[in-house]
């Protein structure tokens, strides 16, 4: 192995630089088809997206009404305990959550809940509105629908269901949806029950709501076939547009997230969970498959240096500051406050700990997030001879290095917590530094807004489904499915078409699609108006009033339709739209008449607005600056003039035309 020179003392900030070139790290923003290409990119999504129905999917609790965290009138505790399986094996998941020894507490709101969510009533008959949406959605998606809908149960070990498993039915296989370059497989649409909300995860406690639970919710699962960051985005947008176009699901915060599943060439699927907005996942997903890619590279130093990973072995000391002096003030404090401190020697992983995996953040993470998990020893928990930007003295790092007798070639760690902690910690260590003699372990991660992910749980196993006992298989007669086919509507890629034939502006696609707002055009050009009027009026002007107007959640976007009819009927021009949206938004159930008022609008005939072209024309002529003012000049003073009493009852580019004709301007 190689050593380190004294003189030359080793630098994990460089060293972190180095491994990022090493590897071939690219941002996202220089990355190219190429790069993506070279470590074998590729990832599919499980999109969730709750059904707009009144009750929950197998209870008649209400669906949609969410409370505060400190509006509920029970709790409950649970704890997880494995039990083996029929063929005499444990889940890893359920192993790995049982180390934790979490009390996982439910609220309970009685508006919202009842004994069905803890398991103590059987389930009611599936909710037949959600059924029949949720066939709808599979239909838009052109998949295959099953012959019988059969109900089975798939483990949820996490805690974010109380039964530990969730209720879920297949209704759809083999689908496709068309994006710009390609077309992208759909392995199945299902329906099924929505979990908890979690409200805090701190050391051995787990806090839930309870209201989301049990709503119906369909999961959209794609075959892996994007092999671009900007693919899966373009995938998962289209996909949630085609819900929005059922007009069957939920919006807003929560209603819709997606399960972003990544690998890259020799890597394995690790699951991003969670992501609650699109624009995250180019980033998130490009981030994941490099973190693979710097794993393996991980992989490679250990497996030259450790030909038999079988004999690498951990070692670790109690650490007592009666004996040993450490000046590090994190540590100081965590002592202080009654903490255990261990040292651990990780032999032969110099230069691993500091190896890059994602930006900003090194193996030492790796460790440090299972801590956090699974020891469930709050942050900071770990310090290690190699941190970025570390605190941890020279002089430390010495006393560190004597203490477990390590040599250049290994690395320490020194990580603290409660004494219960302790035994669970040094597992967690020694497991997560041999698995990286294997390469990428199977994990789903948690998501943040800066493109990084942390571990989360252990990637559940293939058999965390089996039939549930107590619900009967519901058959679907092909006359019922030709039914319910003939009312859905285009599909997203037919919308797109209808928005070019407009030939609306394409920066307002996104907009449009998310709301599902070419109905609301549909309408707006029956009445004779332009589509590329109506696709610009709500993709610029309503999209810059709700920017900037506090969210109104009755308002009904079919409004807008309705206020173009009632500039039709009374013969007003369209323009005096753009003047009454923001109070039409602000007061939805307020009359319009009652909005032009407001604005202090007064019906004008066009003559009466044109008569006073000529007296203007003649008063400019006295008041202006110059001799040698232009026609144009005049025409701009007039229209300032007597716009505002045009507005709404000529179209001002008619009076430019009346003006200039007065002037000469023409």
């Amino acid at each position: 192995m190689k050593k380190t020179s004294p003189s030359n003392a080793f630098d994990p900030q460089k060293n972190y630089t180095q491994t990022m070139k090493e590897i071939g790290y690219v941002t996202r923003k220089k990355a190219k088809p190429a790069d993506y290409k070279r470590i074998g990119f590729k990832s599919g999504l499980e999109v969730h997206q709750q059904i707009k129905t009144k009750e929950k999917l197998f209870c008649r609790c209400p669906a949609g009404i969410f409370h505060e965290n400190s509006d509920y009138h029970a709790e409950i505790i649970r704890h997880m305990r494995p039990t083996l399986s029929e063929l005499g094996e444990y889940d890893g998941t359920a192993l790995m959550e049982f180390k934790t020894r979490k009390n996982i507490i439910y609220r309970l709101n009685n508006k919202t809940a009842c004994t069905y969510e803890i398991d103590d009533t059987p389930p009611f008959p599936l909710n037949r509105e959600a059924l029949e949406y949720a066939l709808e959605i599979s239909l838009l998606t052109k998949l295959n629908i099953v012959g019988e809908v059969h109900i089975t149960r798939k483990q949820y070990l996490d805690g974010s269901i109380p039964t530990g498993f969730q209720r879920t039915a297949i209704l759809g296989v083999e689908g496709e949806i068309q994006i710009s370059n390609k077309k992208i497989g759909i392995l199945q649409l299902s329906i099924e029950e929505d979990s908890c909300r979690e409200i805090s995860d701190i050391g051995h406690t787990r806090i839930y709501k309870t209201d989301r639970l049990g709503m119906p919710l369909i999961e959209t699962v794609t075959h892996p076939h994007c092999l671009t960051p900007e693919e899966l985005r373009e995938t998962a947008e289209h996909i949630r547009f085609l819900n929005r176009s059922s007009e069957h699901v939920r919006t807003g915060m929560g209603a819709g997230r997606e399960d972003v599943n990544v690998s890259c060439e020799g890597g394995t699927r690790v699951e991003i969970k969670g992501v609650s907005h699109n624009r995250w996942i180019p980033e998130l997903s490009h981030n994941e498959a490099f973190r693979q890619w710097a794993l393996l590279n991980i992989r490679k130093l250990l497996l030259e240096r450790f030909p038999s990973p079988g004999k690498w072995k951990m070692t670790s000391k109690e650490v007592n500051l009666k004996t040993t002096s450490f000046e590090n003030a994190i540590v100081l404090e965590a002592v202080e406050k009654g903490m255990k401190l261990y040292a651990v020697l990780l032999p032969g992983f110099h230069g691993i700990l500091s190896h890059f995996t994602q930006p900003g953040q090194s193996f030492n993470n790796e460790i440090s997030d299972r801590l956090k998990v699974i020891a469930c020893i709050e942050k900071p928990n770990m310090i290690s001879s190699e941190e970025l930007n570390s605190s941890l003295s020279a002089k430390d790092v010495t006393t560190l290095k004597t203490l477990l007798e390590a040599k250049d070639e290994d690395a320490v760690v020194l990580f603290w917590g409660p004494a219960d902690d302790i035994k669970t910690a040094l597992e967690t260590i020694d497991e997560r530094c041999r698995m990286a003699f294997q390469g990428v372990p199977n994990e789903t991660r948690k998501a943040f807004a800066n493109g990084t992910t942390m571990f989360e749980r252990v990637l559940p196993g293939a058999d965390r489904m089996y039939p549930d006992t107590d619900s009967a298989p519901i058959p679907l007669h092909e006359t019922y499915i030709e039914t319910l086919r003939q009312r859905i509507l285009p599909n997203i890629s037919e919308r797109i078409a209808q928005l070019k034939g407009w030939g609306i502006p394409t920066d307002t696609y996104t907009y449009i699609l998310k709301r599902n707002l070419v109905p609301v055009i549909e309408k707006i050009v029956a009445l004779g108006i332009s589509g590329k009027f109506a696709g610009t009026f709500l993709g610029h002007k309503l999209k810059r009033v709700e920017g900037i107007s506090p969210k109104k959640s009755e308002f009904d976007y079919n409004r807008v339709a309705e206020l173009f009819v009632f500039l039709t009927n009374e013969k007003l021009d369209l323009s005096l739209a753009k003047q009454m949206l923001p109070m039409v938004y602000e007061h939805p159930n307020m009359d319009f008449n009652s909005v032009l008022t407001s604005l202090n609008f007064k019906k004008r005939s066009a003559d009466e607005i044109i008569a006073p072209i000529n007296y203007l024309v003649e008063k400019f002529k006295e008041i202006r600056l110059s001799k040698g003012d232009s026609p144009e000049v005049t025409t701009n003073w007039v229209m300032g003039q007597i716009h505002r009493q045009a507005l709404g009852n000529i179209s001002l580019s008619a009076l430019r035309a009346q003006i200039e004709k007065q002037t000469g301007n023409i």
